[in-house]
C-alpha cells in the first residue's frame, strides 16, 4: 500500500530537525544487509534499492499492530502479531504506558479510524529521534504551520497536520509517542536488538535474492513507474501489505514483511512485487469504477485484490519460476487454503472484474515495453 499523502520528505527532516526541541531517548539502530550499526548508518555507495531495517519504523508500526483491529482483506500485521508480543511481554513481566493506556488510544482509532493512515508516518523520517523532535513541535505549535520560526519547521508541521488535523488526534499523537517511548525503552529496543541478531541470516539472504537475481528483472518496471531508486525496509510487524512512500524517481521506501526463516527469505520479494505493483493497480481500478463503487467501498476492496493481483503479473512477466510460491503466500495470508488448483484458488479469492484485470494488463506491457 502506498501513502496517500507526500508533503514532506527525509531529506526535509535532516534540515529542520536541529530547530526542533528535543524530547529525548528512544530507539534509533539501523541494520543494513545484515550487519549491525548506529543510526544513520548508510549503504555503500552505487547499490541501487538497498535492503534495511530500521528500528523506529517497527516501533511505530508494533505500536499500531497492538493498537488496531486487523480487520483488512490483506492483513497489515502477521497473523497473531499482538498476541505474541503480549505473551512474550508478560513472560518478561512487562507493563508499559502503551498497555496502561492501550483502551484510550483504541477509543480514539475507532471514532477516528483515518489515524490509520499514520502509520505511513515514519517513513519520512531517518531516525526516532528526528521524528519525535517533530511530534514536539508539531505539539507546541498546536498543528498550526504559522506558529514555526522557519519555512522547513512550517513544512514539518503542515506534514503532521495532514495525518493529525484536529486538536484530539494531536492528543492521541502525544499519548502514543509518550507510550512509543516507554515501550522501548521498557521492552521493544532489546526485543529488536535480539530479533536482528536472530534473523541477520535471513537479511543477508533476501538481499542476495534481491539484488542478485530478482530486482535486475524487475528494475525495468521500477525505472519506468518512477521507482527507479530507493530503499526496501524489512519490518518485523508486517505481512503481505506493506508500506510505501514514494518521493520521485530517486527517494522511494518500500516497508515489507521479514520473514522469519531463511527459507523462507523469497516472501520479501514477493511482498516488494506487491507493492511495486499497486501503483498500476490502483490506476486500474479508479479508472474502471464507478463513482457510486468508491463511496461504497468496493474500490478499496478492489484496490487490494488488484495489487495482489499486479504483483503475480509482473512476477510472472519476470520471474515465473516463484508464481506459486508468491499465490501461495498471499493466500495464506488471508487464510485461504490453496486446493488442489493454486492458480484457480488465486484467482477467485483476489476477484477483480475483467476491466480491471484487462487494465492492468495493459499497463504492465506499456511498462515492460518501455525503454
Amino acid at each position: 500500500m502506498k501513502a496517500l499523502v507526500r508533503v514532506f520528505g527525509l531529506a526535509s527532516a535532516a534540515a529542520f530537525a536541529a530547530a526542533c526541541a528535543s524530547v529525548g531517548g528512544g530507539p534509533g539502530g539501523t541494520v543494513t544487509n545484515g550487519g549491525a550499526g548506529p543510526a544513520g548508518q548508510t549503504t555503500q555507495p552505487g547499490i541501487i534499492w538497498p535492503i534495511k531495517t530500521r528500528e523506529h519504523v517497527d516501533l511505530w508500526l508494533h505500536g499500531f499492530a497492538m493498537l488496531q483491529e486487523d480487520t483488512t482483506f490483506v492483513p497489515f500485521f502477521k497473523r497473531g502479531y499482538s498476541t505474541n508480543m503480549t505473551v512474550l511481554k508478560n513472560r518478561a513481566n512487562v507493563v508499559s504506558q502503551l498497555d496502561a493506556n492501550r483502551d484510550k488510544l483504541r477509543a480514539r482509532l475507532a471514532l477516528n479510524p483515518q489515524l490509520i493512515n499514520a502509520q505511513f508516518v515514519p517513513l519520512s523520517f531517518p531516525s526516532w529521534s528526528d521524528l519525535a523532535q517533530t511530534v514536539d513541535l508539531f505539539i507546541r505549535a498546536g498543528g498550526d504551520p504559522r506558529a514555526a520560526s522557519s519555512q522547513a519547521q512550517a513544512n514539518a508541521i503542515a506534514f503532521l497536520a495532514a495525518y493529525f488535523p484536529t486538536g484530539a488526534d494531536r492528543d492521541w499523537l502525544r499519548l502514543f509517542v509518550q507510550a512509543l517511548n516507554d515501550e522501548s525503552s521498557r521492552f521493544y529496543h532489546s526485543y529488536w536488538l535480539q530479533q536482528q541478531h536472530e534473523k541477520s541470516n535471513v537479511l543477508d539472504l533476501a538481499d542476495t535474492l534481491w539484488q542478485r537475481t530478482y530486482r535486475p528483472r524487475i528494475q525495468r518496471f521500477l525505472n519506468n513507474t518512477q521507482q527507479a531508486q530507493g530503499e526496501i525496509l524489512l519490518s518485523l510487524p508486517l505481512d503481505g501489505e506493506g508500506r510505501s512512500l514514494t518521493q520521485g524517481k530517486q527517494s522511494n521506501v518500500i516497508t515489507v514483511t521479514f520473514p522469519d526463516r531463511p527459507n523462507d527469505a523469497v516472501e520479501a520479494i514477493y511482498v516488494i512485487a506487491h507493492e511495486a505493483a499497486s501503483g498500476i493497480a490502483n490506476t486500474a481500478v479508479s479508472d474502471n469504477i464507478t463513482p457510486e463503487q468508491r463511496r461504497s467501498g468496493l474500490g478499496e476492496r478492489y484496490q487490494s485484490a488488484a495489487a495482489v493481483r499486479g504483483g503475480a503479473l509482473l512476477i510472472q512477466r519476470t520471474s515465473p519460476e516463484i508464481l506459486d510460491g508468491y499465490m501461495r503466500y498471499y493466500l495464506r495470508s488471508v487464510n485461504r487454503p490453496a486446493g488442489a488448483n493454486v492458480q484457480a484458488t488465486f484467482n477467485a479469492t483476489f476477484s477483480i472484474p475483467d476491466t480491471i484485470r484487462d487494465a492492468l494488463v495493459r499497463q504492465l506491457d506499456v511498462v515492460l515495453g518501455g525503454i
